[in-house]
């Protein structure tokens, strides 16, 4: 099926890199994702409705409301942690559908002053996306505000949430070839009508953790540059202002050889450069690399610790006790099994990680005791 639909599915976008490849020459795998994802008539985020049992993958929040619930109980404790400001930021970046700002604002309501003194920011560049947002925080006694960057949002102690934003940042790919390394590039099929891997010309020196491995001939190093300029600019505003950063996304706890960029249609697995804007493209996070960037900003890190295990310290048994009490079997279950696919090590539980980066003197955070 994947193998017809790439010889026969020809997307707009593709046909534009097709054009820019023949004129200006291959592109890097980063300019490839950015395009793919983030184009702004043709991107799979501009265009597409990703999330959700109707669109292509599904997260967390999607799966259980505890995931947000918990999230929301975590944030009003850190907030207590940082002085209860009266005035702060309450930012999530890449909000989805807004599932998630909607659950933890409902359990955050338990501390009334916390949700009066939040300012809810969506860093969101998708219009689509943000009129989803739209819909489903209408309700809420916190209207949001919207923002295409970090930089958009006004200075103020922060509490920030990162829901598998990470690994949709771009990533570089190079290629150990004939004892160098080489950039791997997306260039044209031979018969020039679709898109291929090849490697640069030219060798490259790298600096990243997993170089320094005894390669051998093939192996391959992905890096995000954007990612770890991300995780830059997000410790730097920590620092000038405090508070914490959650994150949350699949990925390895340490940087190493290994290729996992991947795309996913219809919650199937597509080939990656196959009919670019209508499959997400991801990679695995590099939490090494993500804990290094903070650091060397100056900001504190706690984790990464698996996130099943992140959940249960929260209390994620007790309130599966509690939504269950007195429903259906059958809606027990629905709950019970929604829980199981968060926080199992063999469903979400190991391969999602979840990373805190603070503000230095402040309290541990919950769920990082002991590490």
């Amino acid at each position: 099926m994947n193998n017809q639909a790439q010889s026969a599915e020809r997307t707009p976008l593709e046909d534009r890199l097709i054009d820019l490849i023949k004129t200006q020459g291959p592109i890097t795998v980063a300019d490839y994702m950015a395009d793919a994802l983030g184009h702004p008539h043709e991107g799979y985020y501009m265009t597409r409705a990703a999330i959700g049992a109707e669109g292509d993958f599904i997260t967390a929040p999607e799966i259980s409301q505890i995931f947000g619930e918990l999230i929301g109980l975590w944030l009003v404790e850190a907030w207590r942690g940082m002085g209860s400001p009266t005035r702060f930021n309450l930012v999530e970046l890449g909000p989805g559908r807004g599932v998630l700002m909607a659950d933890l604002l409902r359990a955050a309501r338990l501390r009334p002053d916390f949700t009066r003194g939040a300012q809810v920011w969506l860093l969101e560049t998708s219009g689509r996306l943000r009129l989803e947002q739209q819909k489903r925080l209408k309700t809420s006694e916190i209207k949001p505000i919207w923002a295409d960057s970090l930089s958009d949002i006004a200075p103020a102690p922060s509490l920030i949430i990162a829901n598998e934003f990470f690994d949709c940042l771009p990533i570089h790919q190079f290629q150990f070839h004939d004892g160098t390394w080489r950039e791997r590039m997306v260039g044209l099929r031979e018969d020039e009508r679709g898109l291929a891997f090849e490697l640069s010309k030219e060798s490259v020196e790298i600096d990243a953790g997993a170089a320094s491995a005894a390669p051998s001939e093939g192996d391959i190093v992905e890096v995000s540059y954007a990612a770890q300029d991300f995780m830059a600019d997000l410790s730097t505003a920590l620092l000038d202002h405090g508070g914490h950063a959650l994150i949350f996304d699949y990925g390895h706890r340490a940087s190493g050889l290994g290729e996992t960029f991947q795309a996913v249609r219809s919650h199937q697995f597509w080939p990656p450069l196959a009919a670019p804007g209508y499959a997400d493209l991801t990679a695995h996070v590099d939490f090494e690399s993500l804990a290094h960037a903070a650091i060397g900003h100056g900001a504190a890190v706690q984790g990464p610790i698996a996130q099943g295990r992140f959940l249960e310290r929260l209390g994620l048994a007790l309130r599966v006790e509690m939504l269950c009490k007195g429903k259906p079997e059958e809606q027990a279950e629905t709950i019970r099994s929604g829980a199981h696919r968060i926080a199992a090590p063999e469903e979400m539980g190991e391969i999602f990680k979840t990373l805190c980066v603070s503000a230095p003197g402040l309290p541990t955070p919950p769920g990082f005791e002991w590490l």
